[in-house]
């Protein structure tokens, strides 16, 4: 008898419901209320279906941050939809941590259906932290579907130690070797869902990043027996193919898209064996958003945009980003203003941020909520840690490599931080020192005129720095920054911490010292002064 299994999969949805950007209320081909029309379109009538999301799901957006901070009594909004939805599980994913562990214990105990991870463990055990790390699904058939949850094990680099204070993160390829041969004798076919990217080409098996073990999905193809298919995640990539055998997708980000694998079985009874398997990506592109979510998130949705309009202040001149690529080219206003609120919050004089990503527009003269929350969209908080001159300069260097230089002698941004995906995030920008990038030098020698109160930074001289969590940890290649000596925990939302600047000021100057440079060829020069 033939048979088929139908596994959708949404992943990396940052708390995206509407069809909307926060920033401007715009509509966009975003949202998990349109993934959930395409979805509801394609699963009718259909049986042996497989509903799975694969983590990243409760931290993203306004939507989603203003729960967190202020509204925590109700249930999770993304929750409450996918108990509606009825998905069969979800996958812990390294955002999942970001409002901490008792938050996220109650996200999990609101949940009607489980939460996976089998390599997030009880520090010094090898016991789950979740609970039951699988789950096995009977079809009325008589066919076993099998799901493995797995999660990066990256997180110590990026989070908060307090957040995930008493777990431990093995590793995923380890673990899926351990538990995957229990589950093939107890079911007929074999799904991992990884909240993790791929860190070689699907094609080659050449390395795409450095092999640090934050990815981990072409390993767990070529040395995990047994699995049929892989989700994968983190990376925000659209990904179908096959690898060793194992197909696998990736579905992108934000609701845009749906992932969908289609394994067809022959068989009866307890006897079943997979004969193909198909994976596709299904775009929400002008699809309706499902009417019963936009129900469900409407009292939710209220009270955000109630939120996002409060007045915060004004601006006196100029912090509107119109070119972001310039504004890491060219010392800018509103990065100053995230410098400068991260060293009064902190005491020091020298602070690291950076430029997120391209969205970003800055503020306009009236600044509210929403500009805040759209600028800076991660839960960060700060720290202040003591680092040597050499490993400020170390630092800087890992910044410069942002860049690369075209035929023309211009600046463009390196590959290594738009592929896979952007990671503009960890190209910084300081104050409190000045220095030049010279682009013209190679590779780990580019900074040039390192100075501290107009004396050069002397490599073996300590100095107090403040930078986010993030950063301080080491997260986003920076080594020289982890395990470094905390002089101060800021444990307090840097939304929150700009929001209160501009409370207490009532009007912001923007001001700009022009600290640093990055020196570029004349072509570039003519075309920035026109």
């Amino acid at each position: 008898m033939e048979q088929f299994v139908h596994i959708y999969v949404t992943s990396d949805i940052h708390g995206y419901v509407l069809p909307l950007t926060y920033g401007n209320n715009e509509k966009a081909e975003i949202g998990l209320a349109k993934t959930v029309g395409l979805l509801k379109e394609h699963m009718f009538n259909r049986s042996n279906t497989f509903l799975i999301d694969n983590g990243d799901l409760i931290q993203g957006t306004p939507l989603t941050y203003y729960h967190a901070k202020t509204d925590q009594a109700d249930v999770n909004p993304m929750v409450l939809l996918l108990n509606e939805l009825n998905y069969d599980a979800a996958i812990i994913g390294n955002h999942e941590f970001n409002y901490g562990l008792p938050y996220l214990y109650k996200t999990i105990d609101d949940s009607k259906f489980p939460w996976l991870s089998a390599n997030i463990v009880h520090q010094g055990t090898e016991k789950p932290v979740f609970g039951q790390p699988f789950v096995i699904k009977t079809f009325d058939c008589g066919l076993k579907v099998a799901l493995l949850g797995l999660t990066t094990q990256y997180v110590p680099n990026w989070e908060n130690p307090e957040h995930i204070k008493g777990l431990d993160f093995l590793d995923a390829v380890e673990t899926a070797k351990k538990w995957i041969p229990y589950l093939r004798s107890k079911s007929d076919v074999m799904i991992v869902s990884y909240h993790g990217g791929f860190e070689r080409d699907l094609r080659t098996g050449e390395p795409t990043e450095s092999l640090t073990k934050e990815n981990q999905a072409y390993q767990l193809c070529m040395e995990v027996e047994g699995i049929d298919v892989l989700v994968t995640g983190h990376q925000h990539r659209l990904l179908t193919g096959e690898v060793n055998g194992v197909e696998i997708i990736q579905p992108g980000t934000q609701g845009t898209g749906l992932g969908y694998v289609e394994v067809k079985v022959n068989g009866e009874g307890d006897s079943w064996e997979v004969k193909d398997k198909r994976a596709r990506l299904l775009s929400v592109n002008d699809h309706e958003p499902d009417q019963q979510v936009l129900n469900l998130i409407q009292p939710y949705e209220m009270k955000t945009q109630k939120w996002l309009d409060q007045p915060l202040g004004q601006v006196d001149g100029d912090m509107t980003i119109t070119d972001p690529m310039l504004t890491r080219l060219v010392d800018h206003p509103f990065i100053e203003f995230i410098n400068k609120v991260q060293m009064d919050a902190a005491g020091v004089d020298i602070s690291s941020t950076a430029l997120f990503d391209d969205h970003s527009k800055g503020f306009s003269k009236h600044v509210t909520m929403r500009d805040i929350v759209s600028n800076y969209v991660y839960p960060n908080t700060l720290k202040v840690i003591e680092l040597t001159g050499r490993d400020m300069k170390d630092a800087l260097e890992r910044s410069a490599s942002y860049f690369s230089v075209n035929e023309e002698g211009d600046p463009i941004i390196n590959p290594a931080f738009s592929i896979p995906k952007p990671q503009h995030y960890n190209y910084d920008m300081w104050e409190g020192i000045d220095y030049t990038i010279d682009l013209s030098k190679p590779l780990g020698h580019r900074i040039v005129n390192l100075m501290h109160k107009g004396k050069p930074i002397e490599s073996n001289s300590l100095y107090e720095v403040v930078m986010n969590n993030y950063r301080a940890g080491g997260g986003g290649d920076y080594p020289m920054l982890k395990g470094k000596r905390v002089v101060k925990d800021i444990p307090i939302d840097m939304s929150e911490l700009m929001a209160n600047y501009i409370l207490n000021r009532g009007t912001i100057q923007a001001t700009c010292d022009h600290n640093w440079r990055v020196m570029v060829s004349s072509s570039l020069k003519n075309k920035r002064s026109r």
